[in-house]
């Protein structure tokens, strides 16, 4: 009998609490000095020492267990786990705002972090997608106490997501609804794949405007009405992240993580870029492979959209993370992957290289060139030629710009779909690494288009394994923040940027494949070329069919190095 009440005590101590180690606060309100509330949980281990560093999560998918686990984690490795809401979210009674607050709403927790008797005065901060969003957003401003953020597959609000190079497109139409409907997260919502696909489908075949996408749905998503105001990367979105000039004030260490296939890469590595372009002298390291959105944020997975990864590629998102606070903040070893400041898997060659810049990851730049004859060429054509090319935007029948890289192998390729332009195969295995960039010499007959290119190794069976893509609008190439429109019959130049970086060695007798096209397809907005707001713009502006003349003189670069 003795013992079977010491055993309900036992379980009664368990469920209640009283046999964890842990101190936890699931229901902290954060005040901030302009009006806000905001909710957070925190954990410390019950034998901590009696001041730790802090690893925060700015966290807007609220769910009470799930910070609970994240915080918990971060106590059994030393630290006080602290999970805070965005405004709006959970306990906060204030209205959800994405994206427009946390410049201001991070500090203010960071702030209030160092306040508490167990703060030793030192914050680092860890997360993914929006939660990477945040870390950036906090460094707007940096606070003294922020000491490392390491944001993975983070996203810039107006560059990655809700539009891509000035391109809206509809893959996240629901995610407004997911996080604004109610206090914690819509689920059901976001899951309904089959009413968005609906709506995507019937958008498109009806040839309304963008901007009436919701009233097909037939619920307002007002979050979408107010980002499609902003057609620009303008003062809107600029106020979210550091821009221009104001990366140089960002001195503390990063480490950013994202995926070859992250549909949100453009963003993460853009911050890498400003970084060093306005702080030649940043500390900040990249490790990036073959993940995608969800698979960077746990280390990937063996197999990806048919692709089966590397072995050497699998690694543990959240062991790295901690391993690199513990550098920063206790003076621990660098993680072993960081052999430099870009680290990268080469698909293909089951390894890790290493380069001091994303300009370096390979030996040798080289240009390519849109030859005459469809060879993707290394040498410059001796005449200026012209590639025709002609999009009818009254069928919608077919589709263009079909370039998603799902699966990542495919067994065959529209050819009638774009523009193919084939290189020779190599005659011994080449490694080819970094983002498709390039210049673009056209002829058109409207004011604006929004250009699709798909860069493939076409392998010796003759399959098509996908490594990069891009989207982007003409108008907005030169200058994201300004729109210039074409000049119907002027030869034109456009800057091709912003493409997924990836790495992978060919194989010998591999050859490469470029894809030129115009975007016309429900995954993204249509645009018709008048010059108005594409979001204005309806199937009765389409006109006559858009006809482009491609000079031969265009070339794409490419890192390469021979093995």
């Amino acid at each position: 009998m003795k013992s079977f009440i010491v055993f309900v005590l036992g379980m009664l101590l368990l469920h209640t609490g009283g046999a964890q180690p842990y101190l936890i606060e699931d229901s902290v309100l954060i005040r901030t000095p302009y009006g806000a509330t905001l909710s957070a949980v925190v954990v410390r281990k019950k034998d901590a020492p009696a001041k730790q560093p802090a690893a925060l999560m700015f966290f807007i998918y609220a769910n009470r267990d799930r910070s609970l686990e994240e915080a918990k984690y971060a106590a059994d490795r030393g630290y006080v786990g602290i999970v805070a809401d965005t405004r709006g979210k959970r306990l906060s009674p204030d209205l959800i705002e994405p994206y427009e607050h946390e410049a201001q709403d991070v500090n203010a927790v960071i702030s209030w972090i160092v306040r508490q008797s167990w703060s030793d005065g030192r914050v680092g901060m860890y997360g993914g997608s929006y939660s990477g969003f945040a870390q950036w957003a906090a460094l707007k401003h940096p606070h003294p106490a922020l000491k490392t953020i390491v944001p993975y597959v983070a996203a810039i609000p107006g560059l990655g997501l809700p539009m891509e190079n000035n391109v809206f497109i509809t893959a996240n139409y629901q995610w407004p609804f997911y996080v604004t409907n109610n206090k914690l997260t819509d689920t059901a919502v976001n899951n309904d794949r089959e009413r968005f696909r609906k709506m995507r489908l019937n958008w498109f075949y009806s040839g309304r405007p963008y901007n009436k996408i919701d009233s097909i749905d037939g619920v307002a998503n007002p979050w979408l009405q107010k980002w499609l105001s902003h057609p620009g990367y303008d003062s809107y979105w600029q106020s979210m992240v550091p821009y221009g000039k104001e990366y140089a004030r960002i001195k503390i260490p990063v480490l950013s993580i994202t995926g070859y296939y992250d549909d949100g890469q453009i963003s993460a590595i853009e911050y890498l870029k400003q970084h060093y372009l306005y702080n030649p002298a940043a500390d900040h390291y990249l490790v990036i492979g073959p993940y995608d959105h969800f698979g960077a944020q746990q280390g990937g997975t063996r197999m990806l959209r048919g692709y089966q990864v590397d072995s050497v590629a699998i690694i543990n998102t959240r062991t790295l993370t901690f391993q690199w606070l513990d550098h920063i903040l206790k003076s621990g070893p660098r993680p072993a992957i960081l052999r430099d400041k870009i680290n990268f898997e080469v698909m293909g060659a089951n390894r890790w290289k290493h380069a001091p810049s994303l300009e370096k990851m390979e030996d040798s730049v080289y240009r390519l060139y849109l030859s005459e004859s469809g060879e993707l060429s290394f040498t410059r054509p001796l005449k200026e030629k012209y590639h025709l090319q002609e999009i009818d935007f009254a069928d919608r029948d077919h589709w263009t710009n079909s370039s998603y890289p799902d699966p990542i192998i495919k067994a065959e390729l529209d050819t009638s779909n774009g523009l193919f332009f084939w290189s020779k195969p190599f005659d011994k295995p080449v490694t080819v690494s970094g983002s498709v960039t390039g210049l673009l010499k056209a002829v058109i007959n409207k004011k604006d288009m929004d250009i699709g290119i798909g860069l493939y190794e076409v392998l010796p069976d003759g399959r098509f394994f996908q490594l990069s893509y891009y989207l982007g609008r003409a108008s907005y190439a030169a200058d994201m923040t300004k729109r210039k429109l074409l000049v119907p019959g002027k030869a034109e130049e456009i800057p091709v940027s912003r493409s997924r970086l990836f790495s992978k060695q060919l194989q010998q007798g591999s050859r490469l494949l470029v894809v030129l096209n115009i975007n016309k397809n429900p995954f993204a907005q249509v645009n018709y070329g008048t010059g108005k707001d594409v979001s204005h713009e309806t199937l009765r502006d389409a006109g006559e069919p858009l006809k482009i003349k491609w000079s031969s003189q265009s070339y794409f670069m490419l890192g390469m190095s021979r093995e």
